[in-house]
Formats: structure tokens, C-alpha cells, sequence
């Protein structure tokens, strides 16, 4: 075995990544849970994106979300030791929005002696913190060491934005997650509100009276800038995806696009048809 450093990463399932790209990428994935009333299911393993959307459309209660375990971190932690990792880089979604990341940190500190063990708040969600752990991965991959991925990751996530439209606003209240877009609350019926989560947290960006115009604003944002990286298109199950996608698209012909559907964690928070995007802007 080579006596390289090797660094791995690891994740939550707030990352919305495919299975297919954490597989490709080597990165671990450690799941938050599902509830909906007493029935608990484990993000990926027990509940995937469709049947979550499916099951949110057929019951009046409204999803909730739970960090996981230490023990489940230690133990992602181990299996990356275990298969020669010197190193593991953990990126998790905003620690203003949950405490996955002190999960994250309590783990890393009682194994210490064992593996280093670099936990770092990715102060996004979604496929903005896809993105940060996907260049993470890649680095790792081509030999970066610890203090080198971490400085990347805390490069990315001030350069990292996700802004998105909802179509509904019950999830979010409900669920306590809702910070600075209060305001917001007392809407004309039918405001479709727009929410920047660039930072971390939930603010207000703006409000928009029909769907049409609100995704109008977010290819606008996107437009406001020089130049930008990374586009995502991210969506709750809405049946508008593919032309909103040929929207953004349009504006970059040049590069393909993504799609992530948003999985439970976000999705519990922002309801169905959320169409939002993420990117990063170029420094």
C-alpha cells in the first residue's frame, strides 16, 4: 500500500448528488431521516426523491427532517480508514440550518487518535453544497492533502449562491426554517417568493406575482454577473423542469447544464415544485 497521504470525503444527503456521481467520486454519504408524523425513513437508503414527492402528495402532514448520529459519522469514518484513507474531509450542509455538522464534529473528535478528521460547514445546501463536495472529490483525487482540500472548500463557499422559487410557503413556516424571510409570511396570495440561501441561512431575494416572472428573476440573477460556473438547475419534483432548464440553458450554449431533483432533506423545508439554481461565481 502507498504511503501517500489519501484523502477522502465524505458528505450528507442534503448534497442532493446522484448515486451514481458520489460512486464515481468515492465520496461517502452519510444520511439525515424522514419523518413523516411516526413513520421514519433514512434519507437514500429507505426513501428515495420520487417516492418522497409521491408520499409528501398524498398525506395533508407535513415532512420533517433529523440530523444524524455521531455514531453514523464514526462509522463512515472508519469505512474510509479502513480502505486507506489517511484523511477525511467532511463538508456538510449549512450549520445554520441544521446539526448535522456538530454531529459531523463530535464524531471527528472522538476518533481522532485514529484518523484526522477535518470537519467544515459548507454554509450552503443542495447542489450548492454538491458542487463544493464534488470539487473537493476531484482535488482529493489528484493528490491535494487535508489543509489544501479545506482551503478550497472555504474558498468555494463564499463564491457559492443558491436562490430559489417557491410555489409554496406552508413547508418552510412549518417547519421552523424560515429565518429572515418572515416578511414573506404575510404575502398577497399567489406571491411567489424567491429566497437566497447564498449565505447559509433563509432571506428574503424577492417576491414575484406569478411563477412565470419569479423564474424570470432567477435567470436574471444568474445574468447579473461577469462570468459564473457550476450551473444547476434544482427542482422539487415541478412539471415545469425541462423548459425552465431550456431557459438556462439558452443562456449558456456553450456548456451543459445540470438537473438535480431536490431529495427530502431540502425538499421537506421548501415544498413541492421549488425550482432553484446554483452556481458559483468566478473570482
Amino acid at each position: 500500500m502507498s504511503s501517500e497521504p489519501t484523502v477522502r470525503i465524505v458528505t450528507d444527503s442534503a448534497c442532493d448528488l446522484s448515486v451514481e456521481e458520489t460512486t464515481t467520486n468515492r465520496i461517502g454519504v452519510v444520511p439525515l431521516t424522514i419523518r413523516f408524523g411516526n413513520d421514519e425513513y433514512i434519507d437514500i437508503e429507505e426513501i428515495s426523491p420520487k417516492s418522497f414527492y409521491e408520499k409528501m402528495a398524498a398525506t395533508d402532514i407535513l415532512p420533517a427532517t433529523a440530523a444524524p448520529s455521531a455514531g453514523k459519522f464514526e462509522q463512515e469514518f472508519r469505512r474510509m480508514a479502513a480502505e486507506g484513507a489517511t484523511a477525511v474531509v467532511c463538508i456538510n450542509l449549512s450549520l445554520e440550518l441544521s446539526a448535522t455538522g456538530q454531529a459531523a464534529q463530535q464524531a471527528a473528535d472522538s476518533i481522532g487518535d485514529d484518523i484526522d478528521v477535518r470537519v467544515v460547514d459548507s454554509t450552503t445546501i443542495t447542489a450548492g453544497l454538491g458542487t463544493i463536495v464534488l470539487r473537493a472529490a476531484e482535488a482529493a483525487a489528484s493528490g491535494a492533502t487535508a489543509d489544501e482540500v479545506v482551503a478550497l472548500v472555504e474558498q468555494l463557499r463564499t463564491r457559492t449562491r443558491v436562490f430559489g422559487a417557491l410555489d409554496t410557503l406552508e413547508n418552510l413556516k412549518k417547519g421552523g426554517r424560515i429565518g429572515g424571510a418572515k416578511a414573506l409570511l404575510g404575502s398577497v396570495l399567489n406571491i411567489k417568493p424567491i429566497l437566497n440561501l447564498s449565505s447559509g441561512a433563509v432571506s428574503e431575494a424577492g417576491k414575484e406575482r406569478t411563477r412565470k416572472k419569479a423564474l424570470k428573476w432567477l435567470c436574471n440573477e444568474l445574468m447579473s454577473h461577469d462570468s459564473v460556473s457550476d450551473v444547476t438547475v434544482i427542482h422539487g419534483a415541478a412539471d415545469d423542469v425541462d423548459d425552465f432548464h431550456a431557459q438556462v440553458s439558452a443562456l449558456f450554449p456553450d456548456r451543459e447544464i445540470r438537473i438535480n431533483l431536490v431529495g427530502p432533506v431540502i425538499g421537506a423545508h421548501a415544498g413541492p415544485r421549488l425550482m432553484a439554481i446554483a452556481f458559483t461565481v468566478d473570482s
